[in-house]
């Protein structure tokens, strides 16, 4: 089959690559019909690179069609529509039983000391390969997988597989009272997501802050107040315009959608830099013990919630010496939620806004739609924010 491979940093290539089989009773095979193109898969193309291997599959977005399932599959049968979430999780462990399939204890990924295996995600979530590809195949799927009916086409439903549950989580952690304010850092797929739900569950006002032109119109045309970084001098122009906007307190909450690659930290990007292009046992163990990120989004969220307010992240940060302002945090009564998104604990939520009404605007949320043979491209465009591209769709 064909199917998107790592190669090195910023080289990913369509390759021939053999076809899945069921390898255990609890497998299924699916056929791609679709496969989102993440963010957080640009971490790999760049930044995680210590933790890749030449070949591994990419991508964590997938829906498509059953065609084969395991003999421990009773729910699932070959013709089923369905869409996968990017974690893999049993079900039935403590973990995904009270709500936290991203720490399922079935396949936690013990000898890197993570949680849950992830598809198409670094030997630390155990490298599994990714659903960038013709055929994916899907363990434990007498969980994971979402049955989604005929007809509507596949942007109806595909971001049931990590944008959507990721976007509300978001928003649920939170907190935002009923007629609160929120705050979003960062409006790609997951921020944008992210207003979009926060408007729909009742904030009463949601500021969108970032500086790509396409981001913030797309935002804006959804009811956002937009904040361009563009026009404002200094950090502090950004958090004095919101605070004016609520009482000069702050919002009741800001979500972090940006995450490790943030504009920021020049110290910290070179170090990103420098520990992708060491040799790979050299920059895994350094970047696992040592490893800083971006921070300035995440400090901009401590300065400019309101005291006694809430941080969201849902971008990805992923480093071991971080500096944090703990005295600003403790001073400011700051509570702080973070985490990979616990799909099928938000699943059900989330199925009911997947209408012909389109309250989210799924329907029309992808920028592009290419084929599979196009990820190259597809990746350095996104990775550029060229043609304004925010959501890429791939199509075997």
């Amino acid at each position: 089959m064909k199917a998107v491979t790592w190669q090195g940093k910023r080289d990913v290539r369509v390759e021939d690559v053999p076809d899945p089989r069921i390898e255990q009773p609890t497998d299924a095979i699916i056929r791609i019909t679709s496969s989102g193109l993440c963010g957080s898969d640009l971490h790999l193309y760049e930044v995680l690179t210590p933790f890749m291997t030449p070949g591994d599959i990419l991508g964590h977005e997938p829906m498509g069609i059953v065609e084969e399932v395991g003999p421990g599959v009773p729910d699932l049968a070959v013709g089923d529509r369905v869409v996968v979430p990017f974690q893999i999780a049993c079900g039935n462990c403590w973990m995904c039983l009270t709500g936290l399939p991203t720490q399922c204890e079935t396949t936690q990924v013990t000898g890197e000391h993570m949680g849950a295996a992830l598809f198409g995600y670094t030997r630390l979530y155990g490298a599994v390969p990714g659903a960038q590809a013709e055929y994916l195949r899907v363990p434990q799927a007498q969980f994971g997988p979402m049955k989604v009916p005929e007809g509507p086409p596949d942007d109806r439903f595909v971001y049931l597989s990590d944008v959507l549950p990721t976007a509300w989580q978001a928003f649920e952690y939170a907190s935002v009272p009923p007629g609160g304010t929120l705050a979003v850092l960062g409006l790609g797929p997951i921020g944008d997501m992210a207003c979009r739900i926060a408007l729909a569950r009742g904030a009463e006002r949601v500021f969108g802050v970032d500086l790509v032109p396409e981001r913030l119109a797309r935002a804006a045309a959804r009811g956002v107040q937009t904040f361009d970084l563009r026009a404002l001098d200094s950090e502090k122009e950004l958090v004095t315009a919101i605070r004016d906007e609520t009482g000069g307190r702050g919002p009741d909450a800001v979500i972090d959608a940006v995450g490790t690659e943030a504009h920021g930290s020049a110290a910290a990007k070179l170090a990103q830099q420098a520990t992708a292009l060491m040799p790979r046992k050299l920059s895994a163990p350094l970047a696992e013990r040592f490893s800083i990120d971006r921070l300035s989004a995440l400090h901009m969220a401590i300065e400019l919630v309101r005291r006694g307010g809430t941080i969201s992240l849902s971008g990805v940060y992923g480093g071991m010496a971080d500096p944090m302002p703990m005295l600003t945090l403790f001073d400011k009564q700051i509570q702080l939620r973070m985490g990979q998104a616990n799909v099928r604990r938000w699943s059900d939520e989330i199925m009911p806004y997947l209408t012909e009404e389109d309250p989210l605007g799924v329907d029309d949320f992808a920028t592009h739609h290419v084929p599979l043979s196009e990820a190259p491209h597809a990746y350095e465009m996104f990775q550029r924010k060229q043609d304004g591209a925010v959501k890429v769709l791939m199509r075997p």
